[in-house]
């Protein structure tokens, strides 16, 4: 036990220490404006080097940074969420090996390493999502794997493809005359859109909520599902070219209009917080789309702190609720867990964009300079909607967890004792409080300014207010004025996230198992006991036991005729 937790000590130190040091250079560099990239060659085939590179500019410092802070805290957390589990050792390493993927895949601008990275971070989420081992989660582990399988062989082609220009260094070839860099650019976006989870590929988002809690706050917040983000983020070069960047836009418009319907017609809590990760990595990608990358970024740090403490909390919910998900059994959270409470409702909060938290620096930045582009109204209005939708889901679980009378269980019933899980949250809602206007200091010391009219500047702020109304009479009225049939059938059509789990999970399992299932029976249990290895066995059986007889036999009528033989010879002589 002293050794389990001697460990753990090693890993968080390791983890703090590390994060610490990625801040200071992140503060150098962008205050001098420099970067670095270490090249190291490996080995070289046909005049094409094979080399490990390390690319360090203030975005790569940055994220790591953050990375590893939410990293750390997560293993703090883990130590008493994870407590009575009997391997809670080979979990902490898990963690510790998935971040190491991480950074690998934020520091290389080499799509080999990057590929390195990438399957790290598939293989070791797969290993977290079936954790607790049961069908539920092998089902989820294996749509999750399946899933970014997808985006492996998509990177795979990319590096076969990069062969054309003699190095997979990524960055020589931004400004490359030809339209070979086209084709990869396609290959890098159908990558991040399984990694990030974007329409078609979003149902495995949702199902991956079968891990730990603390896999969710790390792994669905900072680190698999931006990993695609990021990864758009160093190939932004590649939105010039108006195919891809007409088709992305409506891509991740439509997946953040999806997920923010889908979450309104939820009851578990943990999926409502997976369908608002993949809303925010739908505006990610919308804002990258537009060329500003540098607030897409922005808003990659700033949802990676309220999001990873809104899971913890969420966890510390579940923890203390006896491991119950539904969110219609909570209530009164405010009493019974006041400091709960407050960590609970400014993460939320953040994530609706309310002044001065975090998520509100790099939210309505975002929306501010999208009003001043000139795009389809459609797009404008699905922002705004989506935006809207985002705050009405979240007062709704609000008024659920918080304001709703307790369901379940008595009142003392709820164990709020976990010092530990509360105290290593403290450094998170710090984060959430002032990180935002800290990394906007830092990254926009040159911002230009955004000029607006009146009704056009009130306008984010009034569409979060109307969803914070809305989002509160839903949750208060949701059982009560509505007919609970035409609910029920409300869910099913617009909280099924648009039906993607059956089309792209139950719909491409469905030919394969029925052939394996006909299979089975027909050939298998049938005709393959008849004439496959068994009935062969059986027929050879058989024939042994005839060849048997046979020769009995034959012995038995020779030894006759021998014996008559000699009776004869006797009777002659």
């Amino acid at each position: 036990m002293y050794m389990k937790y001697n460990m753990n000590f090693v890993i968080m130190s390791i983890l703090f220490s590390m994060s610490l040091f990625f801040f200071i250079v992140f503060i150098y560099l962008i205050f001098n404006n420099k970067s670095y990239l270490f090249d190291f060659e490996v080995f070289s085939i046909s005049g094409v080097g094979v080399s490990m590179c390390v690319y360090m500019d203030w975005m790569s410092s940055s994220f790591m940074s953050f990375v590893l802070l939410i990293s750390f805290v997560v293993v703090c957390y883990s130590i008493s969420y994870m407590g009575s589990d009997k391997y809670s050792s080979m979990f902490i390493m898990l963690v510790f090996f998935f971040v190491l993927s991480m950074m690998l895949l934020i520091i290389s601008p080499n799509l080999i390493s990057i590929l390195l990275g990438w399957d790290g971070l598939g293989l070791i989420s797969y290993c977290l999502v079936i954790y607790y081992q049961n069908i539920k989660s092998y089902n989820a582990g294996m749509v999750t794997a399946m899933t970014n399988r997808i985006g492996d062989v998509m990177l795979l082609m990319g590096i076969a493809w990069m062969i054309n220009f003699g190095s997979w260094n990524y960055l020589f070839y931004f400004n490359y005359s030809d339209n070979m860099f086209y084709i990869i650019g396609v290959f890098m976006v159908l990558a991040a859109m399984t990694k990030s989870a974007q329409i078609p590929f979003s149902s495995w988002l949702p199902a991956a909520m079968a891990a730990p809690t603390p896999v969710s706050a790390l792994v669905h917040s900072s680190t698999l599902v931006t990993a695609g983000v990021y990864l758009l983020i160093r190939f932004d070069y590649i939105f010039k070219y108006s195919f891809i960047y007409n088709f992305m836009i409506v891509v991740s418009v439509l997946t953040m209009f999806m997920s923010g319907l889908g979450a309104i017609f939820e009851y578990d809590l943990k999926k409502i917080i997976a369908l608002s990760t993949l809303s925010q990595l739908g505006l990610m990608i919308s804002t990258l789309c537009l060329g500003m990358t540098e607030f897409c970024f922005f808003h990659l740090l700033t949802h990676a702190l309220f999001k990873s403490l809104l899971f913890m909390c969420a966890g510390y919910i579940i923890h203390g609720m006896k491991d119950s998900q539904d969110i219609r059994f909570m209530g009164s959270l405010t009493s019974q867990s006041p400091l709960l409470s407050i960590y609970f409702n400014m993460s939320n909060l953040s994530l609706c964009g309310m002044p001065f938290l975090a998520g509100f620096y790099s939210k309505d930045l975002i929306l501010e300079n999208i009003l001043m582009f000139n795009m389809n109204s459609l797009i404008y209005f699905l922002y705004f909607l989506s935006t809207m939708l985002t705050v009405v889901y979240t007062f709704r679980l609000i008024y659920f967890s918080m304001v709703n009378s307790f369901k379940l269980m008595p009142y003392h019933c709820f164990n709020d004792e976990d010092y530990l899980m509360l105290f290593s949250m403290i450094v998170m809602v710090f984060m959430v409080i002032i990180g935002g206007s800290m990394m906007m200091w830092l990254m926009f010391m040159d911002f230009s300014g955004i000029i607006l009219g009146l009704y056009s500047k009130l306008l984010t702020l009034v569409v979060c207010l109307t969803g914070g109304l809305v989002g509160f009479f839903l949750g208060k009225y949701s059982l009560m004025s509505v007919n609970m049939s035409s609910f029920i059938y409300m869910k099913s059509i617009l909280g099924e996230m648009w039906f993607l789990p059956y089309i792209s999970t139950y719909l491409l399992n469905m030919f394969p198992l029925n052939i394996g299932y006909f299979y089975l029976k027909i050939i298998d249990l049938g005709w393959g006991e008849l004439v496959g290895g068994q009935g062969i066995y059986k027929i050879l059986v058989n024939l042994s036991k005839n060849s048997f007889k046979i020769e009995e036999f034959n012995f038995y009528i020779s030894m006759f005729m021998f014996i008559l033989l000699w009776v004869f010879i006797l009777m002659m002589f």
